[in-house]
């Protein structure tokens, strides 16, 4: 499974005489932990996008304290000046500096990761779930496209299982099939499908593309690997700390968005749409499907970035 990107950013190597962490309350250590990463140059996009939420859900997770614990002055239940003994101090700052030094991402070292307020089990044999079609699922953002018809739903390169999770949380009548190439990403997607209690809804599946999956699928989502050639070289080490299988798309990003395409229709029933994340690369989307005629659905980061396409259309344009 792929995700959004920064459209454009190259890997920072962190500076030397970094300050140290510190602070004897839960506000000072966090502010002290915003200082440290900003000055690190670490990069974000992994379930936070600033220094300030990652120091903290770095500080909240190794102090056990629940994520949305109120750290606002403004806030009457605020915990900001709960104290922090020196032990903790200690154990907070071993977590800071393997953040620094291994440029992972923080779902990464905390095995945790939320998308749309649900929780999911997350570590490097998998990619950070952080897909836009979540919100959509949780947000109705393609339930006009949807009906009676619509039972049988393919999470296709599902990565850790989270929107097949979502799907199945969303729509309690359908079958969920969750298929990726990776056998260790599928692993990851049994542990969020069991966690979650949905072994008789989600069946997981071993397939390249849609080669083991055939159908007939009345809803295909795909959040597929489609990072061009030049991003991928220009990703921050946070990205390339996970699977370059769920983001490399070759040259141009189409590679696997290519055969998709061709190999969807067989595979979908009369009336199925096909969901694609294609996160920045819509000028060489359009550029590899110029007829293809499709719904570029609202999200969080614009309209331009998940398209609805009929199996219809598939079969007259591609």
């Amino acid at each position: 499974m792929s995700g959004a990107l920064p459209s454009s950013a190259a890997p920072q190597a962190a500076p030397a005489n970094l300050p140290a962490l510190a602070g004897d309350t839960l506000g000072a250590l966090v502010e002290s932990g915003t200082r440290l990463l900003q000055a690190a140059g670490v990069s974000f996009g992994h379930g936070t996008t600033n220094a300030h939420d990652e120091a903290a859900w770095l500080v909240l997770w190794r102090l056990g304290l629940a994520l949305n614990t109120p750290l606002d002055a403004d806030d009457t239940d605020s915990q900001q000046n709960r104290p922090v003994t020196p032990a903790q101090l200690a154990q907070v700052a071993t977590l800071f500096d393997e953040r620094i030094a291994t440029r992972k991402p923080a779902a990464y070292l905390t095995r945790q990761a939320w998308l749309q307020g649900v929780p999911f089990y997350v570590d490097e044999r998998a990619i950070v779930p952080r897909s836009l079609i979540a919100e959509l699922i949780v947000d109705g953002g393609f339930d006009d496209f949807l009906g009676e018809h619509t039972q049988c739903v393919l999470d296709l390169c599902t990565g850790n299982g989270s929107l097949a999770v979502l799907t199945a949380m969303a729509w309690p009548e359908v079958q969920v099939t969750g298929a990726d190439i990776s056998e260790d990403a599928l692993a990851v997607a049994r542990i969020n499908v069991d966690q979650h209690g949905l072994q008789e809804r989600i069946t997981l599946q071993v397939s390249d593309g849609l080669a083991f999956v055939p159908g007939p699928w009345d809803l295909i989502i795909c959040n597929p690997p489609y990072v061009n050639s030049q991003s991928m070289a220009q990703l921050p080490a946070e990205y390339r700390a996970e699977p370059a299988l769920a983001l490399a798309g070759g040259a141009d990003g189409m590679d696997f968005i290519r055969r998709l395409l061709q190999d969807a229709p067989a595979c979908m029933s009369e009336n199925a749409v096909l969901v694609l994340e294609i996160g920045n690369e819509r000028d060489f989307f359009e550029a590899a499907f110029p007829q293809l005629p499709v719904f570029w659905l609202d999200t969080s980061a614009g309209g331009d970035q998940v398209v609805l396409v009929t199996r219809g259309a598939l079969q007259r344009f591609v």
